[in-house]
């Protein structure tokens, strides 16, 4: 069996959000279970491709409306990655320094067209091609609709919707971007009036997945308008929880760290870690340090956080650690916490991958207060390093975080995305924290839980066998 796993993001070439973590791990543990998983993507312009080697496997050129481009595939020299990487380079559109920008919409369809036209050369096909969020989601509609394609239309394809609030619209006079195809099936292209990307990729690919069964249940109820579209392919539609890479994220191995620990040990390492923190944000490594890693925006409940903040910094005692970027007013806001909690608060605007796995291994609890959380990882990271999440139930939250009040519970839920439910969730860690024996108890038990790529990639190779059968 033979995978295509093609995505805007994969880590550590190019990371924008959890996509790029979840393409750079899952096609190495379907390798490892001894499939044959690749990935392709677009050739940026960033550290990665500029400090890595690759040959080149393919050279031709493609119309984009009255446009013809030239493009190369390139391969990445050796396989430090666990699976073959392929790279789409159209020095015009793709070999810019960012992932993400306003000129999207001609640079993905590039892509995907780029790509199709490399697969139709291949003597043996891809099993099944595994298309991740609306950047791809045009491949599913070309290769069943366009006349070029006709030679790929009986490949399974596969979905996974990372995030369903971006779906990559676009005008409709934009059509003669697309290869030639029977204009009486325009219509699996439009929704709303608009080109719709994802609405088009769930119209015509194979099989439908999301990032958690949790999030597949509320997207039928909540998907940004594609509400209907979604009940209507119901039958088509999984959620498979993602895992993390556990060679990665392993706290006795992770050279991130100030000091590595077992589950044996956790108490020693992890208090050297939170030192180590504690030492830098010049915080009090006493008390116990809740953290935030992540986007700064309201689908995170970000602007609810500097008054969260406020309000447990002058009822409890407690520190407080952020690392993050987004909303411009937001980071001002955290920023402006800083001198009225001197010794209580700190926080680091942008992104440190170091920092963020020394925050996993040094912090006493993780913050997740989140309005729409497809799977989450963060939580799945601190739970491997001993970090306790308080979260809010809604999608893979609802899935991985069982609240301590309840059998094998293993972190502090609350329901809405409210100030006062936060505060009360964080009340609730706090007297956890000073109850030392419940505390290790919890920090333990979740440490215990297996939430590892392996479990996910075997579900998502059933799903191919059930689609190549």
């Amino acid at each position: 069996m033979k995978i295509l796993h093609i995505s805007a993001e994969c880590y550590p070439i190019a990371k924008v959000g959890g996509l790029a973590d979840v393409v750079g791990s899952l096609p190495k543990y379907q390798n490892k279970q001894g499939i044959t998983s690749q990935v392709i993507m677009p050739f940026y312009d960033n550290k990665f491709t500029n400090t890595h080697k690759f040959i080149t496997v393919f050279n031709s050129e493609f119309q984009l409306g009255e446009i013809n481009y030239p493009f190369t595939i390139k391969k990445l020299k050796n396989n430090s990655l666990g699976f073959d990487l392929f790279l789409v380079d159209i020095p015009e559109l793709l070999h810019k320094k960012y992932v993400y920008s306003n000129d999207d919409t001609e640079r993905f369809l590039a892509f995907q067209i780029a790509t199709l036209n490399w697969i139709l050369t291949w003597k043996v096909k891809p099993t099944i091609i595994h298309c991740h969020d609306h950047h791809t989601g045009l491949i599913p509609f070309m290769m069943s609709q366009c006349f070029k394609y006709d030679r790929l239309k009986m490949i399974p394809t596969v979905l996974t919707i990372h995030n369903a609030q971006y779906q990559g619209w676009f005008s409709h006079n934009k059509l003669n971007l697309f290869p030639a195809f029977n204009f009486k099936n325009v219509g699996l292209l439009d929704w709303d009036g608009s080109i719709n990307p994802l609405a088009a990729a769930i119209k015509c690919t194979w099989k439908v997945t999301t990032v958690s069964p949790s999030y597949m249940e509320e997207l039928i109820h909540s998907a940004n308008g594609l509400e209907s579209l979604l009940k209507h392919e119901v039958s088509k539609c999984k959620g498979v929880l993602n895992g993390i890479d556990t060679e990665v994220w392993n706290a006795e191995t992770d050279t991130y760290l100030i000091k590595n620990y077992k589950i044996s040990a956790t108490q020693s390492g992890k208090k050297r870690n939170k030192l180590y923190l504690c030492n830098q944000f010049k915080l009090n490594s006493s008390k116990p340090l809740f953290i935030f890693i992540g986007r700064l925006v309201g689908e995170k409940g970000a602007e609810l956080l500097p008054e969260v903040f406020e309000k447990a910094l002058t009822k409890n005692e407690l520190s407080i650690l952020v690392l993050g970027s987004g909303n411009v007013e937001i980071e001002k806001q955290l920023g402006d916490l800083k001198a009225k909690f001197k010794g209580k608060y700190n926080s680091y605007i942008g992104y440190n991958e170091k920092l963020a796995h020394i925050m996993y291994a040094g912090a006493d609890f993780l913050l997740m207060p989140s309005r729409v959380e497809p799977c989450g990882l963060n939580q799945l990271y601190a739970l491997r390093y001993g970090t306790i999440p308080v979260v809010r139930s809604i999608g893979g939250l609802k899935d991985t975080v069982i609240d301590i009040s309840k059998k094998d519970g293993v972190g502090i839920v609350h329901k809405n995305v409210a100030v006062n439910e936060i505060i009360e969730a964080m009340d609730r860690a706090v007297e956890l924290y000073n109850n030392p024996l419940g505390f290790k108890k919890i920090r333990k038990r979740g440490m215990q839980k297996n939430y590892s790529w392996e479990v996910s990639a075997t579900s998502y190779i059933n799903i191919y066998k059930s689609l190549k059968a």
